[in-house]
C-alpha cells in the first residue's frame, strides 16, 4: 500500500462517507466530492434498517451479516455514531413464508425468535393489531441515516480528507486510466477515483464509456412530529414499516424501501399516516409533519455493484440499494481493494462484469 496515494471519492451519502473514513484511516489523501452535500440524495430518505433479513441468498446474507458486525465495530471506533441495536419485530409473509425464512437464517446463524401474539404484545405493547405469529430479531437495528453519513465524513476530516463541494462534470481518462474528476470548481487529479454517488453514479459512469444497469424507483415516508416513545423498535407489518426515530419521530413507509407515491404524493402520505396511526395505541395523538420522496439507486438484479471497472485502471465504483447496512463493511473492503489490491471473498460476486457492457 502507497500511503500517499491520492483518491477522490464521488459522493458524500452513506456509501461514499464510510469509503472515505476507512480509506483516510489506512494512510490515503482523498478528496469527497458533492454537489448535494453531507447525505447525498438517497441517504436522508432512507428507512436506515440494518439487517440481514428476508428475501436474499445465502452469499448476500453473509455479506450483510458481516456488514452489521463492521457497524459495531465502527460504533467502537466512533463513540456516539447514532445507533440503536433495537431489534426487529416481523411479520411481513405469509405464515408458510414467515416459518421457511425463521428455519433458513436460523440455520444461517441468525438470531431469529418466533414470537406468538402475546410474545410480540410484550415486544410492542403499543400495537394495536397484533400477529398471530410474527419472528423477532434482537440483533437488527437502525442508523440516523445523515447523523452517522457526518459522523463519518467528520472524523475523515480529522484525519486529513478534504471535502469539495461542487458539481461533477466527468471523469479524466489519460491513456486508458482514469485520472481524475473534472468539477465546476476545476480539475482534481487522483492516482484512483471512486463513484459512489448514488443515483448520480450512471450519468458520472458514462463519461469513461461504461454503462451502469440501475434503477432508480422512488419511495415515500412519513414523518411524524417528535412524540412520546410508542415503538421500542422495528415493526415489519404486512402493510407498513414503522420505527421511532431517537428525536421521537415515528417514520414509515409501506415496506423499508418506502411507498409508491402514486399521483398525488401528498394525498398517499396522508394515507399512509392515517394506516401508520391506526396501527399504535396512542396514535391519534400523532401529527404528520411531512413527507420524502427518495430515489433509490438499484442495480437490475437487486444486488450491489461493488469493484473496479473491468478495461478501465484507476477507477472504482460502489453502488447499492441497501446503502444503511452495507455502508461500513463496503468502506473497509474498497479501502483495501484500492489501496492493496485484495478484494474480499465476500464481494466476489458483486463485480460490474457480470453484466454485459
Amino acid at each position: 500500500m502507497s500511503s500517499a496515494k491520492e483518491v477522490v471519492v464521488i459522493g458524500a451519502g452513506i456509501i461514499g462517507a464510510s469509503i472515505a473514513r476507512h480509506l483516510t484511516t489506512a494512510g490515503a489523501r482523498v478528496t469527497v466530492v458533492s454537489e448535494s452535500g453531507a447525505g447525498g440524495v438517497a441517504t436522508p430518505n432512507s428507512f436506515a434498517w440494518i439487517n440481514a433479513s428476508w428475501g436474499n441468498p445465502e452469499v448476500y446474507f453473509r455479506l450483510r451479516a458481516r456488514a452489521m458486525a463492521e457497524w459495531k465495530r465502527l460504533a467502537n471506533e466512533l463513540p456516539g455514531l447514532p445507533l440503536a441495536w433495537c431489534g426487529g419485530l416481523c411479520w411481513d409473509l405469509p405464515a408458510d413464508k414467515l416459518e421457511t425464512y425463521a428455519a433458513e437464517h436460523s440455520s444461517w446463524g441468525y438470531g431469529i425468535r418466533r414470537v406468538d401474539r402475546a410474545g410480540a404484545a410484550g415486544i410492542e405493547p403499543n400495537l394495536a393489531e397484533l400477529p398471530d405469529f410474527a419472528v423477532h430479531v434482537a440483533e437488527e437495528g437502525v442508523a440516523e441515516p445523515v447523523a452517522a453519513t457526518k459522523a463519518l465524513l467528520a472524523d475523515a476530516e480529522q484525519r486529513g480528507a478534504r471535502i469539495v463541494s461542487s458539481t461533477v462534470m466527468g471523469l479524466v481518462q489519460t491513456g486508458g486510466r482514469t485520472t481524475g474528476v473534472d468539477t465546476a470548481h476545476g480539475l482534481l487529479a487522483a492516482d484512483e477515483v471512486v463513484i459512489a454517488a448514488g443515483v448520480g453514479s450512471p450519468e458520472i459512469a458514462a463519461t469513461a464509456g461504461i454503462r451502469l444497469p440501475i434503477e432508480i424507483p422512488p419511495g415515500l415516508i412519513v414523518y411524524s412530529r417528535p412524540y412520546k416513545k410508542l415503538l421500542n423498535g422495528l415493526v415489519l407489518a404486512e402493510r407498513l414499516h414503522m420505527r421511532q426515530t431517537a428525536q421521537g419521530r415515528i417514520i414509515a413507509g409501506s415496506d423499508f424501501g418506502g411507498a409508491d407515491p402514486g399521483m398525488d404524493a401528498a394525498a398517499t402520505a396522508r394515507e399512509l399516516f392515517a394506516a401508520l396511526q391506526a396501527m399504535l395505541r396512542g396514535g391519534d395523538g400523532l401529527e404528520l409533519d411531512f413527507h420524502t420522496v427518495g430515489y433509490r439507486p438499484t442495480p437490475i438484479d437487486g444486488f450491489p455493484i461493488i469493484g473496479r471497472a473491468e478495461g478501465m485502471d484507476g477507477l472504482y465504483i460502489a453502488v447499492t440499494h441497501s446503502g444503511i447496512t452495507l455502508a461500513p463493511a463496503v468502506g473497509l473492503f474498497a479501502a483495501r481493494e484500492i489501496l492493496d489490491g485484495e478484494r474480499d471473498p465476500l464481494l466476489a460476486p458483486y463485480g460490474l462484469g457480470r453484466f454485459a457492457q
